[in-house]
């Protein structure tokens, strides 16, 4: 199944006495389903990109194969012409070939980088991705250590405090990471 802004919003989880805070899973699983959602918008976009680039190679190719057509006329007239019409035509030919040539190498080139930038796009969202789910991670356990160390009463007045802070610090690194 493949994941998407929406499916991530309506992540259930279920619930144990010790279990995450509702509101700060919601509020995770929120912002990663708007940073999926942009990566995702992102994705499209250099698709979009890439789509022209090759509608452009396959114009690029269709004016190549039009210009082969026409030197292949010219070379038909050119037999019965003088050899100045011979040798013109000849130059003609080379100078398209090598323009064709060089208009499919810069619609090659530019599907490359545009590939380029969509994996480089990836490896940053990755990265990006389990980067919070290590911090995450790493915050509920500090918080399931703390409140076993605390009594009863106690234990329900730090954590309150403490998923606040969770909070605060989380977002705190969101707005540096981002």
């Amino acid at each position: 199944m493949r994941t998407t802004p929406s499916n991530i919003r309506q992540q259930e989880f279920n619930k144990t006495l010790r279990g995450y805070d509702p509101e700060e899973v919601k509020g995770y699983l929120n912002g990663l389903a708007e940073e999926l959602d942009e990566i995702l918008t992102e994705n499209e976009r250099l698709k979009g990109q890439l789509n022209d680039a090759l509608q452009k190679l396959a114009e690029y190719r269709k004016m190549e194969k039009s210009l082969q057509e026409t030197v292949v006329r010219v070379q038909e007239n050119s037999q019965r012409a003088l050899e100045s019409t011979r040798k013109q035509a000849s130059l003609i030919m080379k100078e398209a070939e090598i323009k064709a040539n060089q208009m499919v190498e810069r619609a090659r080139e530019t599907a490359n980088e545009i590939r380029n930038s969509i994996i480089h796009l990836r490896e940053e969202r990755d990265l990006i991705v389990s980067r919070l789910k290590a911090i995450v991670s790493s915050q509920a356990n500090l918080l399931d250590l703390k409140v076993e160390k605390a009594g009863e009463e106690v234990k329900t007045e730090k954590k309150t405090s403490q998923t606040r802070q969770i909070e605060i610090n989380i977002d705190d690194l969101l707005d540096k990471l981002l």
